[in-house]
């Protein structure tokens, strides 16, 4: 559990993720602001239907993306990389979820984006501040 402490702890202070989608043999990537759920272990993000990787994942499909920061030195690096599942949320659900986003981007409240779930069932957590290439692995027990 003390690998997934480390993680929460640094996701919670990024803001932005990269997410890829695969459909009918093409792939797309996208990024946006997201909320953290650390009991979830999930990220939430808003975005229309009418972009192409929304309109690639339909309801529902299968995810890989990355968080990442931008320092320039490299024994300063650290990432997550994750694949799992991203689902468009509906109804309560949503609007929790909602509430949780516009509460860390207050912006957001303009918005009538739907709201997207990106649940991994795979994260890794390369920390060079931990010595050069340490990952840290977590894997979802269900």
């Amino acid at each position: 559990m003390e690998t997934l402490a480390a993680i929460n702890r640094w996701l919670a202070k990024q803001h932005v993720v990269t997410w890829c989608v695969h459909h009918e043999g093409e792939l797309w990537c996208a990024n946006a602001f997201y909320y953290y759920d650390p009991e979830r272990v999930a990220f939430y993000v808003l975005s229309e239907d009418k972009t192409r990787h929304a309109q690639m994942t339909g309801t529902r499909a299968n995810v890989a993306g990355t968080i990442n920061g931008q320092p320039k030195n490299v024994a300063l690096i650290r990432g997550v990389q994750f694949k799992g599942e991203i689902r468009r949320l509906e109804g309560e659900e949503s609007d929790s979820m909602r509430r949780q986003y516009t509460r860390r981007f207050p912006v957001a409240l303009a918005l009538s984006a739907p709201v997207w779930e990106i649940r991994p069932d795979e994260l890794k957590f390369t920390d060079n501040t931990l010595g050069f290439g340490k990952k840290l692995h977590w894997l979802r027990a269900e």
